[in-house]
């Protein structure tokens, strides 16, 4: 059994499409454990502001498995992949931690970069996993998050059940 950790995010209708894939998550792999949601302004392009939070939880799936079941999501939720890779989205759904798997395959790189980039991943992923080690850096996430540079992004939460 291992432990996944999932982002998401939407800036299109984020209410309704954020809840879909709490929702879409819960129904295939049963009790997650959510973070709260936080709003932040697009990064990499001009748009409407993201919602985003993290989900853990536990399945016998492999990481390729479950990466491929969250494109099944994502598609089923209207998400267009022929626009460009930092534009407008209803869902998006990224494996950031399967364990304490290091990978870096053409297809899947874990733990995803943007734990590392990204407030809106690494401060949701921090609420539910202060003191998980992290696989790469070997330090705890909440440490990693208590380190990292705040003021490059700016991020809120909003009151918003999952």
């Amino acid at each position: 059994m291992a432990t996944v950790y999932i982002s998401i995010g939407s800036n299109i209708e984020p209410k309704k499409y954020i809840r879909a894939g709490v929702k879409a998550l819960d129904t295939h792999y049963g009790a997650l454990t959510c973070s709260p949601v936080y709003e932040s302004i697009a990064v990499g392009f001009e748009g409407d502001n993201f919602y985003n939070l993290v989900v853990a939880f536990d399945t016998n799936e492999s990481c390729e498995t479950v990466d491929a079941n969250l494109s099944k999501i994502e598609d089923i939720n209207g998400r267009d992949r022929s626009s460009a890779k930092f534009s407008a989205r209803t869902l998006d759904l990224d494996l950031l931690l399967y364990d304490d798997l290091v990978l870096n395959s053409k297809d899947l790189t874990l733990p995803r970069p943007e734990i590392y980039e990204n407030a809106f991943v690494l401060r949701p992923l921090a609420d539910i996993a202060n003191a998980l080690v992290d696989p790469k850096s070997h330090r705890p996430f909440g440490e990693l998050w208590a380190e990292f540079d705040k003021s490059k992004q700016k991020l809120w939460a909003v009151d918003l059940e999952v």
